[in-house]
């Protein structure tokens, strides 16, 4: 005898809840191997580059073979907060002049608008 949709849909749903214990259970044992790993290595965060090495218990020293070898990291660019000079009042979309124009600003130009119609007074 062939099993009904709702009997499949309840083994589905069981096994679901199964594999989501058996789940669980064994990030238990990852997370146990970590931190067994960690305190035998006496790891930081830092060390793993989860975070800074100024809540570390100690600091890595570099030797001068570690920074011939470490390229040094491009600095961020920082954001500037500006004022927006150009605004549709309709969408109000807003563009600050710099970078690649807006759709909804490229769609208004090319429909006729001209640009000095979005200036914000």
């Amino acid at each position: 005898m062939s099993k009904s949709y709702i009997q499949i849909m309840k083994q589905i749903e069981a096994l679901k809840g199964e594999a989501e214990k058996l789940r669980k259970e064994e990030i238990d044992g990852v997370k146990a191997r970590i931190r067994e790993a960690i305190e035998f290595y006496d790891l930081t965060a830092a060390d793993l580059g989860l975070g800074s090495a100024k809540g570390g218990k100690r600091k890595a020293t570099v030797t001068p073979n570690d920074a011939a070898s470490k390229a040094r990291k491009p600095r961020r660019a920082r954001k500037l907060s500006q004022a927006a000079k150009y605004r549709d009042e309709a969408t109000g979309g807003t563009w600050v002049g710099r970078g690649k124009r807006p759709q909804w600003l490229r769609d208004a130009l090319t429909s006729g608008k001209t640009l000095d119609s979005f200036l914000v007074k």
